[in-house]
């Protein structure tokens, strides 16, 4: 039994008798998820992950208890989103065809892939009867226009993704998409839903591919100079994956059925230059800078405003973000070999992940990516 306050007070969500899938369950954020969920009391957690971005070794102790449910299986595949949703109460939908800032900017057309993923996902969702979905959005589907003046103090609230609509490139699309047809379906059948918003995650078991650990792996290999992409001065409201993964689990036990989407993130502005500087300093390392202004940055000022999110879920981020970042770079200092992380860097900058073997013991599906 957990407590979860919210306006209306607080009030007890019993997470025990519920069945509970997690796409993605795997990586990075999902894990997280999974770890939230079981913490709360879930005993039933089905995690369907192609492990082409997550690992096993992220959920292994739940796998090992019996709580969790590992299907490795391909999304895309004919059937495997009723397969994955078959028996379900709870949805929470993180599974994506992504990457940090250099996949999604030249990776277009693999992203726009989850138009199709996310839709499958929905109409397996509604077959299935499921109580809620929980959809797990991104900061990438606000305008970029709105986001470019570093000299304003900008705070993103949810209404100003448009119209006009101005999503960051198609994966930001693909996300607002998803999020449009979870309100037009609830409008239409009643389906129970609701989209959370993720403003650029941290934390522990992050990938290379994002700018926070790129930053503390370019520090743990002595890189120098120490590259930065763009002149430094883009802003970002990074938020810490514990964080994240508590607005999720308090927007499922949330009143708010409608597809309402929900920015989950820090308020805390902070330049991508003054990061590279702390981690430096907390690491003990020296190293010329080198800006590489020819590199994707992305919108230059994404900041959230998380209002909402404490008017509706009794949600507000608990993790300072140097606390966190401190953190994040004791775990990947601890935990991680020089000498191996030389060796795939640099193509982690653009891609996803590194193939992985099969699983021992998890559940066979057909596919690659989920």
């Amino acid at each position: 039994m957990t407590q979860n306050k919210n306006q209306h007070g607080t009030r007890s969500f019993d997470w025990s008798g519920k069945s509970v899938l997690v796409t993605g369950g795997a990586s990075f954020i999902g894990s997280h998820v999974v770890d939230r969920l079981v913490e709360r009391g879930a005993r039933h957690v089905r995690v369907v992950d192609d492990l082409s971005s997550g690992t096993v070794d992220n959920i292994k102790g739940h796998i090992d208890s019996g709580v969790v449910e590992l299907v490795r299986a391909d999304l895309l595949a004919p059937g495997a989103t009723d397969e994955a949703c078959r028996g379900i109460d709870y949805v929470f939908h993180l599974a994506a065809i992504h990457g940090g800032r250099g996949y999604v900017e030249m990776h277009d057309a693999e992203c726009g892939r989850n138009l199709v993923m996310d839709g499958l996902m929905v109409k397996s969702a509604i077959d299935a009867n499921v109580d809620k979905f929980v959809f797990a959005s991104s900061g990438c589907v606000y305008p970029n226009y709105i986001q470019q003046d570093i000299s304003k103090e900008l705070y993103l609230t949810e209404e100003m993704v448009g119209p006009p609509y101005d999503s960051d490139h198609m994966y930001g699309w693909a996300k607002l998409m998803g999020e449009l047809a979870l309100q037009s379906w609830h409008r239409q059948i009643g389906l129970r839903s609701v989209s959370c918003r993720l403003f650029t995650v941290y934390g522990e078991r992050g990938v290379e591919n994002h700018a926070v650990i790129a930053m503390i792996a370019r520090a743990f290999i002595d890189q120098n100079p120490f590259e930065v992409w763009g002149d430094g001065t883009q802003i970002r409201n990074w938020t810490y994956v514990g964080d994240i993964a508590d607005g999720m689990v308090a927007a499922a036990e949330s009143d708010v059925v409608d597809g309402t989407p929900i920015n989950l993130g820090t308020m805390e502005r902070t330049r991508v230059i003054d990061a590279v500087h702390e981690v430096l300093r907390y690491t003990n390392k020296k190293a010329d800078i080198k800006f590489l202004t020819n590199m994707p940055t992305g919108p230059l000022n994404r900041v959230a405003s998380n209002q909402r999110a404490k008017d509706l879920i009794g949600w507000s981020p608990q993790m300072k973000f140097f606390d966190g970042l401190h953190r994040t770079i004791d775990w990947y200092f601890s935990t991680k070999e020089p000498e191996v992380v030389r060796g795939y860097f640099g193509r982690m900058l653009t891609e996803r992940g590194e193939s992985k073997p099969e699983p021992a013991g998890a559940a066979k599906a057909s596919g690659k990516r989920s």
